[in-house]
């Protein structure tokens, strides 16, 4: 029988699938979506930044956004398969990870690989769909995900790699609705890597003792007793950053005539909820609580979903309080006589 790996979702839809399927599953990560929620969501974040600039285009966002949630599952779990292949035998000594498939013995290495090989395959139907420039961007993707494995042996951030991998998807998303990738975007990815190493610092807090007897490296065994104020740190980077770009976005765009230009100090209400989020997690951090820093890590998601709420609910906003372009009163052109 396929037994539930430690930090997995024990009620999770996985195990009432056939018993054959669900090492499968697991190797995949379905049974822990917090991984594909937050590949998915930075790409997210990433139009509704857009959105900023360019006005929301109902029914080519939610395909972007669709689109960007299939590909973040397939190769979520793509990547999953591919560290469990390449791990296989530090998880074996790790309490945290020895019940995965592939070290527990319910799947084979060469059923992983063909595995591998599926779900590569529905990334590369969801690539198909994308524009040239966000293909592109998205192929570039592929070195960073073979390296990120081995990331853990050679450097003690392996957690800024992650960072660098897992938010990709905002650089493809803004690719497809822009069509451009420009500043803007650039500090928003460096803003959600520290995003990153702030919350898969918390989840390494799980694994510092196993960790420590394998060899493994993580931002939470280097900083140590200072691990909240390495984790506050990179949030509050990622805060800076947020509002930085939420007040350049201070002329916001209606229509091709039409501009709203909200008072600065409006712009960071939108973002209350996001920010007190991220204060509340680094507060109720507790480095050798295991259960409680598994929770504050899944929490992130909720993080992202104020994130995209507030910078959603600023641009409705706009829409319903813009100052229209003075347009000059028509002239009656008079016949002659």
């Amino acid at each position: 029988m396929t037994q539930t790996i430690k930090d997995a979702e024990k009620n999770h839809w996985v195990y009432r699938m056939p018993e054959s399927w669900q090492p499968y599953l697991q190797l995949a990560r379905y049974d822990r979506p917090i991984g594909y929620w937050l590949l998915a969501l930075p790409g997210w974040i990433a139009l509704a930044f857009a959105s900023l600039s360019f006005p929301l285009n109902k029914w080519t966002d939610l395909k972007w956004a669709a689109l960007i949630l299939i590909g973040a599952i397939a190769m979520r779990g793509a990547g999953c398969t591919y560290n469990d292949i390449v791990d296989r035998d530090l998880d074996a000594r790790v309490e945290r990870t020895a019940l995965r498939p592939i070290p527990a013995g319910t799947i084979s290495l060469k059923q992983a690989w063909i595995w591998l090989g599926v779900q590569c395959f529905i990334g590369l139907m969801v690539l198909l769909c994308l524009p040239r420039l966000a293909q592109i961007i998205s192929l570039c993707a592929i070195p960073l995900v073979a390296a990120y494995p081995f990331m853990k042996r050679i450097t003690w951030w392996p957690q800024v790699w992650l960072g660098l991998t897992f938010n990709w998807a905002a650089l493809v998303a803004y690719a497809a609705k822009m069509r451009e990738l420009n500043s803007d975007i650039g500090l928003l990815y460096a803003g959600l890597i520290f995003w990153t190493i702030g919350y898969d610092t918390i989840y390494a807090c799980q694994d510092i003792e196993d960790d420590a007897f394998v060899g493994i490296k993580s931002t939470a065994r280097r900083f140590g007793k200072h691990v909240k104020l390495g984790v506050g740190a990179s949030y509050g980077i990622f805060a800076i950053i947020i509002i930085y770009l939420t007040f350049n976005a201070s002329e916001i765009y209606i229509t091709p005539s039409e501009w709203y230009i909200m008072p600065a100090w409006v712009l960071p209400l939108f973002l209350l909820p996001f920010l007190i989020h991220l204060f509340w997690q680094t507060v109720q951090l507790d480095a050798k609580n295991n259960e409680s820093s598994l929770k504050l890590f899944k929490s992130n998601w909720l993080a992202a979903i104020f994130l995209i709420g507030g910078i959603i609910c600023l641009q409705l906003k706009t829409r319903s309080a813009y100052i229209p372009e003075f347009t000059p009163p028509k002239i009656e052109t008079l016949t002659p006589m």
